[in-house]
């Protein structure tokens, strides 16, 4: 599903201060894998989400997403790519501040022209997957963070994306609601058989994945299968 191969990020290229953030790296993730990307902050996860998330390119090497190159496609294509095969969670939500939960998760499908009543019906859908359906008419400022959150992962799934690129998605939340965000993630790779990605700092859970790719400087130190994980 995804392949990389000698990914390398540049920033400020042919400068005297020019940075390497990524430094030649090799990933291949399967289709249905729930793989945590961990490290510590400046160790280039991130990044690595951006081009994993095609919001980026990279500035060697290639990515190929379902055997399909990215290299030398046009921001609209890139666009389109997004649109239809990556749902993205984020920390900070990212929901929009004066549309309902409902609305909020009905906005990706909109952007691809599906049809109003469809919209809906496929939005409260979601909104029950994360138990949130009671929620869908109350505006952001009237939900708690991990309800936020619960929406925001909805809208992930609007346009039934094969991947769910999850960046620090319970770094703004107490541990308690984090665990239970957590849950949905795994029953959305478990019960659905999406391909989940997450990019975070926290061990406890990335231990709860089935696998786990530790970046440092820019480097993978370990890309490790978690057993325990694996045969549940």
């Amino acid at each position: 599903m995804i392949n990389i191969k000698n990914i390398v990020k540049k920033y400020f290229i042919g400068e005297p201060n020019e940075l390497t953030v990524l430094k030649g790296l090799n990933i291949d993730i399967d289709e249905g894998e729930f793989v945590s990307i961990i490290g510590q902050s400046g160790s280039g996860k991130s990044t690595l989400m951006n081009i994993l998330g095609a919001l980026d390119r990279p500035t060697e090497g290639e990515y190929a997403l379902d055997d399909v190159s990215l290299a030398g496609m046009t921001d609209n294509q890139l666009s389109e790519i997004r649109n239809k095969k990556i749902g993205f969670v984020f920390q900070t939500f990212n929901l929009i501040p004066r549309c309902t939960a409902l609305s909020n998760v009905e906005l990706p499908m909109f952007y691809k022209g599906v049809g109003r009543r469809q919209r809906s019906e496929r939005a409260r859908e979601l909104l029950r997957l994360v138990e949130m359906e009671d929620r869908a008419d109350h505006m952001p400022n009237e939900l708690s963070g991990g309800q936020k959150q619960r929406v925001a992962i909805a809208r992930a799934l609007a346009n039934d994306p094969s991947i769910i690129l999850a960046d620090e998605p319970t770094g703004a939340l107490d541990t308690k609601t984090g665990n239970l965000v957590m849950d949905i993630f795994l029953k959305i790779n478990k019960e659905e058989g999406r391909t989940v990605i997450l990019i975070t700092h926290n061990q406890g859970l990335a231990i709860q994945t089935q696998r786990i790719i530790t970046l440092s400087d820019g480097e993978i130190v370990s890309d490790e299968r978690n057993e325990r994980q694996a045969v549940q």
